[in-house]
């Protein structure tokens, strides 16, 4: 009888949201049972529920990141999501592995022009421009503290196979478990 009650009451609310928002009762019903809205539908609910999108969005979000533990999860929900497309934007960055001010901008030149944003792509380009940024402070720092040829060299080897080692790792894991392995837990873009 409980289960009874609880669904005549989840239709009320999704018929008061329906009347409030324009949208349809059934439409209601599916992002309640987990569909995530889109654009127009997404736009909507929020002004007629006078939230943000992204407060929308956000029990879905925390709902992900318990499930994944801390790993960005490759496979999104919108239909433009490419992962031959991300594993080539990755791998990119091998070529300039090298020369650590510019490995970052064959990703971001390929994101640029095949348009493709999605979270793991900037989280690939973020973390390529955290290391961009962090090397040449750690190289520099080696060289103002004199200690001869050998630590430069080996610092400059050692900051070129740790950029070559995380870029095949995330290749790896996106190719094999199809989830972003190591990155930040922010985006630069």
């Amino acid at each position: 009888m409980s289960e009874l009650k609880k669904s005549a009451k989840q239709k009320s609310n999704s018929g008061r949201i329906s009347r409030k928002s324009g949208i349809s009762v059934r439409t209601i019903q599916r992002i309640e049972a987990g569909t995530i809205p889109k654009g127009y539908t997404l736009k909507t609910l929020a002004a007629s529920l006078k939230v943000s999108e992204k407060d929308l969005l956000i029990f879905e979000t925390i709902k992900e990141e318990i499930k994944v533990d801390e790993t960005i999860i490759v496979k999104e929900n919108d239909d433009s999501f490419n992962l031959g497309l991300v594993k080539i934007i990755n791998l990119s960055t091998l070529p300039l592995a090298w020369l650590p001010v510019a490995h970052f901008l064959p990703p971001l030149l390929i994101m640029l022009f095949s348009k493709n944003r999605s979270q793991i792509v900037k989280q690939i380009i973020s973390l390529q421009i955290f290391l961009a940024v962090i090397f040449p402070i750690i190289f520099m720092l080696i060289v103002l503290l004199k200690l001869g040829r050998e630590s430069v060299m080996i610092t400059m080897i050692f900051l070129i196979l740790t950029n070559v080692y995380i870029t095949l790792r995330n290749a790896y894991e996106i190719d094999k478990r199809e989830v972003f392995v190591i990155g930040l837990n922010f985006s630069i873009i």
